[in-house]
């Protein structure tokens, strides 16, 4: 199993940066593609970001392209998400999740195991 536990969210101006950290337990860490999502009041959860078990293959969406860097420590079991000039529009809960059963994926369905949430509020 996973255990996961976000931090770092916050409130933020527009054109600021956060930078989120989850820190994993659990044996499957080393081995599980870890993926970034998001829900903001009233609408879905939607993918962010994700990064593969060596880090070495990532995959944005295209609203964070070029914004938000994901990236993994696994000598620390750790998945930072560096999020630079945010927009309000980027306010949401910020989830960490682990799936130990495939790549890398936007797919919410496909992970097994998720943090309980950190918020991130940009003002403008």
């Amino acid at each position: 199993q996973v255990q996961l536990v976000e931090s770092g969210g916050g409130l933020v101006q527009a054109g600021g940066s956060l930078r989120l950290s989850c820190a994993a337990s659990g044996r499957l860490f080393s081995s599980s593609a870890m993926g970034w999502f998001r829900q903001a009041p009233g609408k879905e959860r939607e993918f962010v970001a994700t990064i593969n078990w060596s880090g070495d293959h990532t995959y944005y969406a295209d609203s964070v392209k070029g914004r938000f860097t994901i990236s993994r420590d696994n000598a620390k079991t750790t998945v930072y998400l560096e999020m630079n000039s945010l927009k309000p529009e980027d306010t949401a809960v910020y989830y960490c999740a682990a799936t130990p059963g495939y790549g890398i994926t936007s797919f919410d369905h496909r992970y097994d195991y998720w943090g309980q949430g950190t918020q991130v509020t940009v003002s403008s």
